[in-house]
């Protein structure tokens, strides 16, 4: 990871941090030109693209809903059971943020107000690359559903052997989707901003997708809607005296392991922390399914900042306007006011991502690359600045911790579950930190995935 030193009152700088910026123009016209051509030709386009780049095309497009169902019977009950609870508090969540119609009458009889509608219909992309993501099909449904759109559809590519993921079928049932479409890529995109033949348009478009999908998406902004144009997974630890270093590179892994492009800091005013994080994430890389992926992060986009105090380190933070924000500090709800710049806020030691990404509830479909700085969280509505707060206690982590570790094992994504397994572990030995970082360590494959998730068969589409 780079460091960054700053004295006291110097700023961060938008150079310092080297970010990629927007999408490469090669990146933007080929997107367009596929969109285009989707827009001409319908589902003979999409088809050749779909061969072209997925390696696969089922028969028809759209997924039997008797498939979708089937998925349910397929996977583990206690992967169901976890998915339901996510359903149950994300759910619980958004129903918050329902804005009401109303109304005012002026002494003159004048009647002035606000009449709250819902858009009729909306296309979630869930990607199916690198893993599976059934936590974002809950994350993209959900506030659609509470909002009261009518007609809810996914579109997800399907893997080179014409399969797709039990998991994101499952959770698609479970959320209510309506229609479930084996197509991804700008050609996706194309197929519900404009559609098909067979695949419907619609009002809206959300969920995140590689550098084509966000490029397509920006392409067909204004034709319909789009939530954001989001970028590579990035998080912000902002840490004092009081974090222990193994639970923070806990979750700077967390973020690297999405994809060998996303973005994590470090900033602290101790000194003595910076090394002893480094330690700690030699010591737990290496056990790690995803080391390539998240070595190739850390080292290639990991930013330490090393700040004189706490003023300049706040102020560096609302520099970055990370996606995620975590606040391993003493007092930590006291530094809320002082962040202006964050996408979500995890506050206290026993807030990690993790619980954001799969049960707490708000939404982690979030803006990415500093947009933080003017943009939302998704959610049943989005007009109006703001982040989510989430705070645990430790009781509440133990309550949601195991659940979060299943989905986690589920999507294969190690680290999510060690961030949370290491709190647990910590819990267990009655501490704010680990006496001995090394031990703390030891037999972290297992801390991280502590049961056996058999692995359900994927889903065969009509040839």
């Amino acid at each position: 990871m780079r460091t960054i030193r700053l004295k006291s009152k110097e700023k961060l700088t938008a150079q310092a941090l080297h970010r990629a910026g927007s999408l490469p123009r090669e990146v933007n016209e080929a997107a367009a030109a596929i969109v285009e051509d989707v827009r001409a030709r319908g589902d003979e386009a999409v088809r050749e693209y779909c061969l072209r780049f997925d390696g696969s095309c089922p028969s028809s497009f759209r997924v039997p809903d008797e498939l979708v169902q089937h998925a349910l019977d397929v996977v583990d009950p206690s992967f169901l059971d976890a998915l339901r609870h996510a359903h149950a508090q994300i759910r619980e969540f958004h129903e918050r943020e329902v804005e009401q119609s109303w109304f005012m009458t002026r002494p003159d009889g004048t009647v002035l107000g606000v009449k709250v509608t819902s858009v009729e219909s909306a296309a979630l992309y869930v990607p199916g690359g690198r893993a599976q993501y059934p936590s974002t099909v809950m994350m993209d449904s959900v506030p659609a559903k509470v909002a009261g759109v009518e007609h809810v559809i996914m579109v997800t590519p399907p893997q080179r052997d014409g399969t797709l993921s039990a998991y994101t079928l499952a959770a698609a049932a479970i959320a209510g989707v309506d229609e479930v479409y084996a197509v991804g890529g700008a050609q996706a995109i194309g197929a519900v901003a404009y559609g098909t033949q067979t695949i419907p348009a619609v009002q809206k478009i959300v969920g995140p997708g590689n550098a084509y999908v966000a490029a397509a998406k920006r392409y067909v902004s204004g034709d319909v809607g789009i939530d954001m144009v989001a970028g590579p997974s990035e998080v912000c630890v902002l840490a004092d005296h009081t974090a222990d270093p193994v639970v923070v590179a806990a979750d700077l892994m967390a973020q690297a392991e999405h994809d060998p492009m996303a973005a994590c800091y470090l900033v602290t005013f101790d000194a003595t922390l910076v090394e002893r994080v480094q330690d700690a994430i030699e010591a737990l890389v290496s056990q790690s399914p995803r080391e390539a992926i998240t070595r190739a992060s850390l080292d290639d986009h990991g930013v330490v900042v090393v700040a004189e105090d706490l003023r300049t380190a706040i102020d560096a933070v609302n520099a970055i306007a990370p996606e995620h924000l975590e606040l391993h500090c003493a007092d930590a709800f006291e530094l809320l006011g002082s962040i202006r710049n964050a996408g979500a806020i995890f506050v206290g030691p026993w807030s990690s991502e993790p619980l954001g990404d799969y049960v707490a509830g708000p939404n982690h479909t979030l803006p990415t690359g500093g947009t933080a700085a003017f943009s939302n969280p998704l959610g049943v509505y989005d007009f109006v600045k703001r982040s989510s707060v989430i705070s645990y206690s430790a009781a509440g982590l133990l309550s949601d911790g195991p659940s979060v570790q299943t989905l986690a094992q589920s999507e294969g994504l190690w680290s999510h579950a060690l961030s949370v397994g290491m709190r647990r572990k910590l819990l267990q030995e009655g501490g704010m930190t680990f006496a001995d970082a090394a031990a703390a360590c030891k037999d972290a494959r297992q801390t991280a995935w502590p049961n056996d998730l058999p692995d359900p068969p994927m889903i065969s589409l009509p040839a």
